[in-house]
């Protein structure tokens, strides 16, 4: 599957922000559905790191530094994932990544990456 993000930009801290991710294509028959999705983030001279997960079915889930604050959601009719981004700080800088699973659970294994968004919030 190819995954195209956007909806990155610069932001004020306390804004907010809404990044999607388009999926298209198919591998091995697999339809949006069936994929977990998420994000990641790369801050500057950091390494890239986990922000939130939406499976197939069942629970959400978001790493700790950004719970409360960050919503992930899917529309899989239109194959498309989002990430909802409130209360923004500036440690929240980095190029944001869309991410398909290889399972419908997790993103334990990234099968497809998407080519990354700048979010830059300023202080």
């Amino acid at each position: 599957v190819q995954l195209q993000a956007s909806g990155g930009g610069l932001v004020q801290a306390g804004g907010s922000l809404r990044l999607s991710c388009a999926a298209s294509g198919r591998t091995f028959g697999r339809t949006f559905s069936s994929y977990a999705m998420g994000w990641f983030r790369q801050a500057p001279g950091k390494e890239r790191e986990f922000v939130a997960a939406i499976p197939w079915i069942g629970a959400t889930n978001y790493a700790d530094s950004v719970k409360g604050r960050f919503t992930i959601s899917r529309d899989n009719a239109k194959n498309t994932v989002y990430l909802q981004m409130n209360s923004l700080k500036p440690e929240d800088t980095a190029v944001y990544y869309c991410a398909a699973g290889s399972s419908r659970w997790n993103l334990e294994v990234v099968g497809s990456w998407g080519q990354g968004t700048q979010v830059t919030v300023s202080s």
